[in-house]
């Protein structure tokens, strides 16, 4: 492994973080493989996902992050210390994420904030390191999760 790899995994992990907060779908859409395998389940229950980075992105798709970011006041993600490992043309990525989520609403507080670790699996393609995996696994929960929920209805209704 290169230090020039390790520096373009870790800010390819980081930067989700950066335009996730800015609703910056462009700059996300740039940094995913065309096939994406999420896995949630660990916060949410249900099964892992595989689809496309539209369907990821996608304001209408049920679990998708514009549909539930959209509807938030406001996001902070903070990934930190990232660790790297390299074999060739593949790589693995742990990090530590702190989410805070912002919605004013009527019943609780306007804070949900999520602390846990990400596992991102990374392919090297023809435009750099691009991530084609993400694990999250919790650690502790913070507020009011109905922040997420009516967040995510809110942007439903929208998109409607």
């Amino acid at each position: 492994m290169t230090l020039d790899d390790r520096a373009t995994i870790t800010d390819t992990v980081v930067r989700m973080g950066w335009y996730l907060d800015r609703r910056d779908w462009d700059g996300l859409r740039g940094l995913f493989t065309e096939h994406v395998f999420t896995d949630y389940t660990d916060l949410w229950g249900g099964q892992p996902r595989e689809g496309t980075v539209d369907q990821l992105l996608s304001t209408t798709a049920q679990g998708s992050w514009r549909r539930t970011m959209d509807g938030l006041e406001a996001t902070q993600h903070l990934i930190t210390n990232v660790l790297v490992d390299v074999d060739g043309d593949q790589a693995r990525a742990t990090a530590n994420v702190l989410g805070v989520h912002r919605l004013t609403n009527p019943h609780g507080s306007p804070l949900w904030t999520v602390g846990g670790t990400y596992d991102f699996g990374l392919n090297r393609t023809g435009a750099g390191w691009r991530i084609q995996a993400i694990t999250y696994r919790i650690s502790w929960v913070d507020g009011n999760q109905q922040v997420l929920f009516r967040a995510a209805m809110a942007a439903a209704a929208e998109a409607a």
